[in-house]
């Protein structure tokens, strides 16, 4: 699979991840809800990649970087992006996490060392920008209050857990653990954690009936999860995590453009725009270096 197919295929999972996550808030806790969809996604994963023989042995030391992955990318991030979701309109917190570009690039520098382009922060600005104006009602017209502010730092909160998590998994894939065993083992740490999260909380374990709540969570628990996690590392492991973020900042468009379907968003000049300047972004930074001509010995 090549890595604009990679990098296509996370886009449009992950945006459309969005939508499926406002219909699961509801009578369902929202510790509940996450616990369901990692344990449902671990338990689809585990067997079918040790039927297939694509579970990879993973030394017992390197289980607890694994366990550390699924703290990261399988609980903490995702019970803070539900939670966002109660206190401001889920384009907030898409606009949020589309910073995990900058949260990379700034974790990559102090973790691995990796300097950071110029390139990149053109791109990060450029599609910051196109975010920006995409979202603008949303920004200039909600009034800022103590909900406000507490969606705004669980969606933070959020991103730089999942940033973290892709240091992480850029370690684990180093080490020559494929991704595909590294989700797989990683989402059933998640989903153990949260389980001890909802015993200790006195969370009930409530039984879904709703068709749309059911559809919701397998939806992101086959489709955005094990597929969208796996060519989303697969992303990171080939190119790096700076410029595979890059898929975080075009989220939003996606999330949008279900919007238009599902919630009635209408099109104007200023989110046209803004697409246009999140494309930019993305066209800087995909485009092919410049080589420096030969001199003349």
């Amino acid at each position: 699979m090549t890595n604009i197919a990679l990098f296509a295929a996370t886009v449009l999972i992950w945006g459309t991840t969005w939508i499926a996550i406002a219909f699961q808030i509801g009578p369902v806790p929202v510790l509940t809800s996450v616990f369901y969809r990692f344990a449902l996604a671990a338990l689809l994963m585990l067997p079918v990649l040790a039927l297939f023989r694509r579970l990879t042995p993973v030394p017992l030391r390197a289980h607890r970087f694994i366990l550390l992955q699924g703290v990261f990318l399988f609980s903490v991030n995702f019970l803070c992006f539900y939670n966002a979701t109660r206190f401001i309109p889920s384009g907030l917190v898409s606009v949020v996490f589309s910073l995990a570009t900058i949260f990379n690039a700034v974790n990559a520098r102090l973790i691995f060392g990796d300097r950071i382009r110029p390139r990149a922060l053109l791109a990060t600005a450029l599609g910051a920008a196109g975010l920006a104006l995409l979202f603008a009602p949303d920004l200039w017209g909600h009034a800022v209050d103590v909900d406000t502010l507490k969606g705004l730092a669980l969606a933070a909160g959020g991103t730089l857990s999942f940033s973290l998590g892709n240091m992480v998994s850029r370690r684990n894939s180093a080490a020559g653990i494929p991704p595909l065993t590294a989700n797989a083992w990683g989402m059933g740490y998640g989903a153990l954690m949260l389980l001890a999260a909802m015993a200790f909380s006195g969370t009930p374990m409530v039984v879904p009936h709703e068709p749309r709540y059911l559809a919701a969570l397998a939806y992101l628990s086959i489709i955005g999860s094990i597929v969208g996690f796996t060519t989303y590392l697969m992303l990171v492991a080939r190119i790096g995590t700076g410029r595979a973020a890059y898929a975080t900042v075009l989220f939003p468009v996606i999330a949008l453009m279900a919007s238009a379907v599902w919630e009635g968003f209408v099109w104007t000049p200023l989110a046209v725009a803004g697409l246009a300047l999140t494309l930019a972004g993305n066209a800087v930074m995909f485009a092919p270096a410049r080589r420096a001509s030969p001199q003349p010995a």
